[in-house]
């Protein structure tokens, strides 16, 4: 680990089970709100194992909010997101002119990638099955990560809307 991840309590490397996983995540919100980070993009195929809906974690989010640019949120589906993460929907209402979410529903799930990335720092899912991945600072990891899902940004489409309209 970097001393500067370290500092900021940034985990390096690689890293293996679900927990694991989530608490790498925890610690990516919470850098991306103490840092300021201008720009998150999170992907996954359904976010069925992330702790979105923690108090932890929309707390960062908040935090971010008030001075980040850009949220980008990519999925094959949302179904799940508003029964499992109540607290981040309504994150996700408050917030809205900030986010943009979007659906590739003909992405194979296994394909999509599962990952937290930012300028600063970045977290990657290689084995959603097994929660088995890589994070880290790496520019070069960085950048392959994001041109990936911009590839699959293009093919997506608006999804999960703020507020949804009901009869």
């Amino acid at each position: 680990m970097s001393a500067d991840a370290e500092q900021r309590g940034l985990p390096e490397g690689a890293f293996v089970g679900r927990e694991t996983f989530r608490d790498h995540l925890r610690a990516g919100f919470k850098a991306a709100a103490e840092r300021g980070w201008p720009e998150l993009l999170l992907c996954d195929a359904d976010f069925q194992a992330w702790p979105l809906g923690e108090r932890e974690v929309v707390e960062a989010l908040h935090a971010w909010a008030r001075h980040g640019q850009r949220f980008t949120m990519l999925a094959r589906t949302f179904d799940e997101v508003p029964r499992q993460h109540a607290r981040f929907v309504e994150w996700r209402r408050v917030w809205s002119h900030k986010i943009d979410c979007r659906i590739c529903r003909e992405a194979d799930p296994m394909q999509l990638p599962s990952a937290l990335w930012s300028p600063a720092w970045s977290l990657r899912r290689l084995d959603p099955l097994r929660s088995h991945g890589l994070c880290g600072e790496d520019p070069g990891f960085r950048l392959t990560l994001r041109e990936e899902i911009d590839g699959w940004l293009e093919r997506g489409v608006a999804g999960f809307p703020a507020y949804t309209v009901g009869l």
